[in-house]
C-alpha cells in the first residue's frame, strides 16, 4: 500500500500578498499632467540652458554697457575728443580729469576711446543689417523654391563669396576716397560679407521645409510664401542668430583694419583703428597711446565673439547634451 499522499488532499502553501493603502500610494499624483508647465521648444530650452552659464551674463553685460557708452558719450566724459588739443601735452601721462594721458597730438586718450565706441558699433550695426536682410533673402528663397531658384542664387553667392570682403572693401573705399563716412565704410564690408549668412539659411530650411508641420501647412491650403514666413523660416532663424553675432565683431574688426590702413575713416572721425594707425611710431616709448584703444577693441569684439559661441552651444541641442 503506497504511503504517499493523494494529490487532492496535499497541503499547499499560500503567500501572503501586501496591497498598501490607496492614501500610501498617491498613484494619481504621480502620473497626474502638470497642466501649469509650458511646453518644452528651442528657444525655451536655450533660454534655460544660457541663464546658468557665466560667460553669457559676463558678455552680455560688457556689450550692454559697450551700447550705453557709445550712446551716451556724454555721460562719460565732458572732453572734446578732436579739440583742446595742445601739443604741450603730446604723450603726456595721466593727470587730473584725464586718466590715461594723450595722445601724440596732445588729445585726451580716454575721451577719444570713449567716442570711438559709437563709429566702431555704428558700422557694425549697419553691417549686420545689411547682410542678415541679403542673407535671409537669398538663403531663404534659395532654400525653399529649390530648383533654378536656388541655382541662381547659390551662383551669385558664390560670386560674392569668392572674393575677400576685406580687399573688396579696401578697392571700394580707395574708389570712394572722397565720401569716406561710416554709411559707405558699412556699405563697402556688408556688399561682399553676405553670403555665409545665405549658406547658414539655405541649409537650415532644407532640413525644416521637409517636417511633417510643413506637411501639414500645406494640406491646409497654405500658399508657399505663408508656409515659408510663417512655419519655416521661425524654425530656421537660430543658426542665423549665431552668425549675426560672431558677424558683429568680424565687422567691427574690418573697419578697425580699414582705417589702420588709412583707407577707412578719416582722421577726423573718432575711430579705434584711426587711433592705433597713429599710436604704431609710439609704441616703444608711449605704449599706452596704443595699448588702450587696442584694449577696448579686443574687449567689444571678443565680448560679441563669446555671446555668439553661448548662443551656439545653447541653440545646440547635441552641444547641450554634451555637456
Amino acid at each position: 500500500m503506497s504511503s504517499e499522499t493523494p494529490a487532492a488532499v496535499r497541503p499547499t502553501r499560500s503567500a501572503n500578498h501586501f496591497v498598501a493603502d490607496v492614501d500610501e500610494t498617491p498613484v494619481a499624483d504621480v502620473d497626474a499632467v502638470k497642466l501649469d508647465e509650458k511646453p518644452s521648444n528651442l528657444w525655451r530650452d536655450a533660454w534655460r540652458d544660457l541663464r546658468r552659464r557665466p560667460i553669457f551674463w559676463i558678455s552680455g553685460a560688457l556689450i550692454l554697457f559697450i551700447v550705453f557708452v557709445a550712446m551716451f558719450p556724454g555721460l562719460f566724459t565732458s572732453t572734446p575728443p578732436d579739440s583742446g588739443c595742445e601739443l604741450s601735452n603730446s604723450n603726456a601721462g595721466p593727470s587730473a580729469g584725464h586718466p590715461w594721458g594723450y595722445t601724440k597730438q596732445g588729445c585726451d586718450i580716454y575721451s577719444r576711446v570713449v567716442h570711438g565706441a559709437s563709429t566702431s558699433l555704428s558700422v557694425g550695426f549697419i553691417v549686420i543689417a545689411l547682410t542678415t536682410i541679403t542673407g535671409i533673402v537669398f538663403g531663404a528663397l534659395a532654400g525653399f523654391f529649390g530648383g533654378w531658384v536656388d541655382t541662381v542664387l547659390m551662383r551669385a553667392g558664390d560670386i560674392f563669396f569668392s572674393i575677400p570682403y576685406i580687399l573688396a572693401a579696401v578697392v571700394i573705399m580707395s574708389v570712394f576716397s572722397a565720401h569716406r563716412n561710416v554709411l559707405v565704410i558699412a556699405l563697402a564690408i556688408g556688399v561682399f560679407a553676405w553670403p555665409t549668412t545665405a549658406r547658414v539659411l539655405r541649409s537650415e530650411v532644407l532640413r525644416v521645409k521637409n517636417s511633417d508641420f510643413v506637411a501639414a501647412a500645406t494640406a491646409t491650403g497654405l500658399s508657399k510664401l505663408g508656409i515659408l514666413f510663417r512655419h519655416v523660416l521661425p524654425n530656421s532663424i537660430a543658426p542665423v542668430i549665431v552668425v549675426t553675432t560672431l558677424s558683429l565683431g568680424a565687422a567691427i574688426t574690418a573697419e578697425a583694419t580699414l582705417s589702420f590702413l588709412g583707407v577707412g575713416l578719416p582722421g577726423s572721425v573718432m575711430s579705434w583703428g584711426n587711433d592705433i594707425s597713429q599710436a604704431q611710431r609710439d609704441l616703444r616709448t608711449d605704449p599706452q597711446t596704443l595699448i588702450i584703444p587696442s584694449i577696448a577693441l579686443t574687449t567689444t569684439v571678443l565680448s560679441f565673439i563669446l555671446l555668439g559661441e553661448a548662443l551656439r552651444d545653447a541653440l545646440d541641442p547635441k552641444a547641450r547634451a554634451l555637456r
